[in-house]
């Protein structure tokens, strides 16, 4: 976990980063009413020269990548605007500022709704008198000529709640056809005007007809109570961002002037020195200068149990103080701390698209003029057929309001935000939707053995020195080939090097032997360290029978070399995790095949397989090696995941379909990866997956949902089987209907708490 943060400054930037003279932004979208609107502007963007853009209606931004020397983000934001929408530019801490602009919106439309809904009451009455029994006269003159409700009086109280209440849906019908487009403004406006209109030709003509005033107030009313249940749904999909962002403290103690002043944490700079009592946040990340501890780090990493912190540990940004007072200095300040990473990541994810939506996109972006088409043609053929005028428009307004296609713009980015929002804080941070969907397809789990089914921690156990040289040599040598690197083989040689007080010289010209270990110019002379295999192809002697005893054990060895001669062997062991052997029997309960490569001996690793219950294992392995078997597992079929945690995993990770990273790994591993596992753990690779297949089930189940609604929906309206007011409601409910479904993954655990997945 503790190189997060390195990756996500390298990473992680708040509104653009730039590669190849590309940019990517992600610009916050407003005027979006359903999926034909995300559309819209999605395949606006699209049509600009090299510009690739995906539009996210549930989180109303475009993600839009760019060439900077042929458009700017204004550039973009003006096309956006000319397909009748409109855009910002993102601004740090945007999302928590917009929070009480959306508050007040919101309970402006409720303001909106109550008004709207004490209008309806009386023709919500009309129908009740007229489903009752209305008296003989009633029926013979059309009971919604009743005297206690005269034509006058629902002409007049329709007409506020027609073009006052349902002023949006006109503003948003006429950028959506300024655009050239069409959406579900135009559906509700053009149903709900055909019913007034028709009402209003009978009033002030005095024509013989029914009045339908009650289906355009009805419609209104009830699409704006959806659309209101619609905004709370979606909120609480999202609240996983602002739970993070919540826990962010405001203010910290810093010194200054030799004394200890209290400051807004947003006015804090790296290296300032800060003190955190028993039971407060930590402001920033840092590194503890004094004083020991116990840091509750599960918003971190979903781990329960306390770190230990001590003189050069690093802290984190809203992690706990358990107990002692601790003394640090910031190393990380606003958006460069983890936390504000793991927003981004997190953000990111919510607002990326899965595989599997791409088919609603597709729909979605046809479907309006399509209902418009089956609308008129219902009107045609029942004015046709029937004679009647009336009937012919009541089934088109009811085809025109009970197809909405806002339940497929919310099947699967509802789910998707809910499903992120769990696993980060289950410590399971994943970078995009794509790596969600295919996580829980994975059949395969490819896994490497140091630092991933091992604790990464190994320590020397044995130094075996040549006849005529020294263990202190052999270190000394060792530690000088070692120095600088991140390898949990080389902190174990470091450390005990350090331990036995021994410094390490300086050397020149080093380079890596890929797989195999190091090279360099020590004292004007070639020095090696690595593998046995390494000293054997370049020409020299070592006790191969004490190696082989040394690997029977289970441990690593590594030999020592200096001007053509071997100085000495070095033994290492890495103990297994704890919980490796229960995630590897989780992992083959899920139906994954679990296969551990590695670049260690044969022995040592059919030893740590067996712990684990790993049953397929190849050793002595190179980087490229495992990339190529890798390749080979997808050319048999096989859907493949990826485990590691070091720099030599990275082109395995990069040639998986899936690739996670244990989160104590290097930046390039975690850099390479879809997935980040907080907790250093094998378990939370169960909980990805588990996670995956727990989202994925609500999509289908949410795609499912939305194309029988409007599957069965618009034949029973064009049959003149639906009533228009029964159409709008039920349009009402698909879309709130389809993210409380969402919202029920809020139920996923991680294996660490409960067995199994919802």
């Amino acid at each position: 976990m503790y190189t997060l943060l390195g990756y996500m400054l390298y990473s992680m930037d708040t509104i653009t980063h730039f590669k190849n003279a590309l940019a990517v932004i992600d610009l916050p979208i407003t005027g979006m009413t359903c999926a034909a609107c995300a559309a819209r502007i999605e395949k606006t963007l699209n049509r600009l020269p090299d510009v690739k853009a995906a539009v996210n209606f549930a989180t109303e931004k475009a993600h839009v990548e760019y060439p900077t020397e042929s458009f700017t983000p204004i550039d973009l934001i003006a096309a956006i605007r000319k397909a009748g929408y409109d855009a910002q530019l993102p601004v740090a801490g945007s999302e928590a500022a917009r929070k009480p602009e959306r508050i007040a919106a919101y309970q402006r439309d409720l303001r909106l709704f109550i008004i709207s809904a004490l209008l309806t009451l009386p023709f919500f009455a009309l129908m009740l008198y007229m489903l009752s029994g209305a008296p003989q006269e009633d029926l013979l003159r059309g009971a919604h000529h009743a005297a206690w409700f005269p034509p006058l009086a629902q002409l007049l109280i329709a007409t506020p709640v027609q073009f006052w209440i349902g002023s949006r849906f006109y503003v948003g019908a006429y950028h959506a056809l300024r655009g050239g487009g069409a959406n579900m403004d135009v559906l509700i406006a053009l149903g709900t005007s055909m019913a007034y209109f028709h009402s209003v030709a009978v009033v002030l003509l005095e024509l013989d007809g029914h009045l339908y005033f009650e289906a355009a107030v009805s419609i209104i009313t009830l699409v704006f109570l959806g659309k209101l249940l619609e905004s709370r749904a979606r909120a609480r999909a999202s609240a996983a961002i602002e739970e993070l962002i919540r826990l962010q403290p405001k203010t910290a103690r810093i010194e200054r002037a030799g004394g200890i002043v209290e400051i807004a944490v947003a006015d804090m700079r790296v290296g300032d020195v800060f003190l955190v009592r028993p039971g407060e946040a930590v402001p920033v990340d840092g590194k503890v200068i004094d004083g020991t501890s116990s840091v509750d780090e599960a918003m971190l990493t979903g781990e329960s149990l306390p770190v230990g912190k001590s003189a050069d540990s690093p802290v984190y940004a809203a992690t706990i103080n358990a107990e002692g007072l601790l003394r640090c200095s910031a190393t990380g300040v606003g958006a460069d701390t983890a936390l504000a990473g793991i927003i981004r990541l997190v953000e990111e994810a919510q607002g990326s698209k899965a595989p599997i939506q791409r088919l609603a996109d597709v729909i979605a972006g046809v479907f309006v003029p399509v209902v418009v088409a089956i609308a008129a043609l219902t009107f045609i053929g029942w004015w046709w057929f029937s004679g009647d005028f009336t009937t012919a428009m009541v089934n088109a307004v009811a085809v025109l309001v009970i197809a909405c296609p806002c339940a497929l713009g919310l099947a699967t980015p509802t789910a998707i935000m809910v499903g992120s929002g769990a696993g980060a804080r289950a410590g399971v941070l994943i970078k995009n939707a794509e790596a969600l969907e295919h996580a829980g397809h994975i059949d395969t789990l490819v896994i490497d053995k140091t630092g991933t089914l091992t604790q990464g921690k190994p320590a020397v156990t044995d130094i075996v020195a040549g006849e005529s040289s020294s263990e202190e040599e052999v270190l000394r040598v060792a530690a000088a080939l070692e120095a600088g690197s991140e390898h949990p083989l080389a902190r174990a040689i470091l450390g005990c090097a350090h331990d036995r007080s021994i410094t390490a010289p300086s050397v020149q010209d080093f380079a890596a032997v890929t797989g195999k270990g190091v090279r360099a110019l020590l004292d004007g002379t070639v020095a090696l360290l690595g593998s046995p295999r390494l000293l054997t192809e370049a020409g020299l002697a070592f006790d191969t029978q004490r190696v082989a005893q040394l690997q029977d054990q289970g441990k690593t060895v590594i030999g020592v070399a200096h001007n053509n001669r071997v100085l000495g062997l070095i033994a290492i062991a890495d103990p297994l995790r704890p919980t490796s052997a229960t995630a590897v029997a989780a992992l083959q309960a899920l139906g994954i095949e679990v296969i551990m490569l590695t670049g260690d001996n044969r022995r040592t690793a059919e030893r740590i397989a067996k712990e684990a219950g790993v049953t397929r294992f190849e050793a002595e392995m190179l980087p490229q090696d495992k990339a190529q078997r890798i390749a080979a597992l997808q050319a048999e079929g096989h859907v493949v995941g990826m485990i590691g945690d070091g720099v030599n995993d990275a082109p395995a990770l990069a040639a998986a379909q899936v690739s996670f990273a244990i989160g104590a790994g290097s930046d390039v591993a975690i850099h390479a990866a879809d997935v980040t596992l907080m907790r250093s753990d094998l378990l939370s690779a169960v909980d990805a997956v588990s996670l995956s297949r727990a989202t994925f089930r609500k999509i289908k189940q949410n795609l499912f949902f939305a194309f029988i609604y409007n599957a069965l929906g618009i034949p029973l309206a064009a049959a003149g089987l639906l009533n228009p007011v029964i159409a709008g409601a039920a349009m009402a409910m698909s879309s709130v209907s389809v993210v409380s479904n969402s919202l029920l993954l809020k139920r996923w655990r991680p294996l660490k708490t409960v067995k199994g997945d919802e």
